[in-house]
């Protein structure tokens, strides 16, 4: 065989793979905040990938936020109900957020101080992402959020 035999699957991996939440699963989870500076992100403004996610949109707090998440838990273009926050679509990932973690995208520190910190929060999946985002994307959800409020929080 090239590369040699074939490794087993870790049970870590079987585990992760049936951990994917699916839609309209509530799973608790640990949210931080994060910004595109250099203290969450190591990227000063003027770096070209300054304010860039893992998934090439650029960061935003609006009607749908860009959010940071492990994907083996929530793809890439998830989008979650997080109470105090808003809607979030995962569009980045991070070093340090494995597993049950979040990071709330905020404009400034003293906003994620200010309004956030560290919480531990029962999110909801709205819709399990398929590994993409793109501006258009965020732009589309924004709008279909906007015309139906209130619809992750009711049963």
């Amino acid at each position: 065989m090239p590369g040699g035999p074939a490794k087993p699957v870790q049970a870590a991996e079987r585990s992760a793979a049936s951990a994917l939440a699916s839609a309209g699963q509530t799973i608790r989870v640990v949210a931080t905040g994060y910004t595109a500076g250099v203290e969450s992100t190591g990227k000063r403004p003027g770096h070209p990938q300054y304010g860039i996610t893992y998934s090439g949109v650029k960061v935003r707090r609006g009607k749908v936020s860009t959010i940071a998440a492990d994907p083996k838990l929530f793809p890439i273009g998830t989008v979650l109900y997080i109470p105090g926050y808003g809607y979030g679509i995962v569009a980045d990932t991070g070093s340090r957020i494995k597993g049950r973690k979040i990071d709330l995208y905020f404009p400034s520190t003293k906003q994620v101080f200010r309004e956030w910190g560290k919480r531990t929060v029962d999110v909801r999946v709205i819709r399990r992402g398929t590994g993409k985002v793109t501006e258009t994307m965020l732009d589309s959800i924004g709008e279909v959020i906007a015309a139906r409020p209130n619809k992750a929080t009711s049963g």
